[in-house]
């Protein structure tokens, strides 16, 4: 082992060591949710966040796309939340917020001061129970994917690689699958799927609620009963269980 290898390996010991240790409060309300906290008062601020255990492996094969457009979809409005209004929401209270998918989840956050932990909690408590899903809702997220696939994939250097490479080292697994599906699926799909859809994921069994920053404990799990306890249960998800045989050889043969 050379010096610099060793310094190295010296380094990595050092800093498992220190390595911060978070500390964090879990427990489950009686419609399933999971709740994460952790209370860190060393800035005024708090991140309110949602995991839907929700990505593109649960789709139907012909209707790909799905969990990626409700990543969309569910910023439309709700019923206590006009149409349009969610960032402006987030804005005027001196916020940020996003969302992402990928093959396992879907991911909604807000960022906020932290004396507006309250706003953060009604409003993600209103995604999960008030959502409005109707026609013009997906038709303008309809042209907002198509537009996003236009631009990362369709017309970007490269941008259909990650599609291609998922199609060749998966066979059964719907890992084979890309994030942001086929425009058709999406296309083709009525309202009724959907309003089915969103019923069967986005429903609090099947969401872990994360709250981190500056608050106290208990006054924080008295907000999250008060505004989440009362969300119904949704069906129970059965686990895909696919076997896909491991990669033994080189694949090759076929041009990207």
């Amino acid at each position: 082992m050379n010096k610099f290898s060793l310094f190295t390996l010296i380094l990595c010991f050092g800093i498992s060591l220190n390595a911060q240790k978070v500390a964090f409060q879990e427990f489950n309300l009686d419609n399933g949710l999971h709740v994460i906290l952790h209370q860190d008062n060393t800035v005024p601020i708090v991140v309110t966040s949602v995991l839907y255990h929700v990505g593109s492996k649960n789709e139907n094969s012909e209707r790909t796309g799905f969990a990626h457009f409700f990543e969309h979809l569910l910023f439309e409005g709700t019923k206590n939340i006009g149409r349009g209004e969610w960032f402006k929401l987030v804005s005027a209270n001196g916020g940020k917020n996003n969302a992402y998918t990928n093959s396992d989840y879907t991911y909604y956050y807000e960022v906020f001061p932290s004396n507006n932990l309250e706003l953060s909690l009604w409003m993600e408590s209103e995604r999960m129970l008030h959502p409005i899903i109707n026609e013009i809702g997906v038709e303008t997220q309809n042209e907002v994917v198509k537009e996003e696939r236009r631009l990362r994939y369709d017309n970007s250097p490269y941008g259909r690689w990650n599609e291609e490479v998922r199609k060749r080292i998966f066979n059964n697994y719907p890992y084979k699958r890309s994030t942001i599906g086929k425009m058709e699926h999406l296309d083709a799909a009525t309202l009724d799927e959907f309003i089915a859809f969103n019923k069967k994921f986005y429903v609090p069994n099947n969401a872990v609620l994360v709250v981190a920053g500056d608050f106290e404990i208990e006054p924080t799990k008295k907000l999250v009963e008060t505004y989440f306890k009362d969300i119904p249960k949704g069906e129970k998800i059965e686990q895909i269980a696919v076997h896909e045989e491991p990669i033994l050889e080189a694949i090759s043969g076929e041009t990207f």
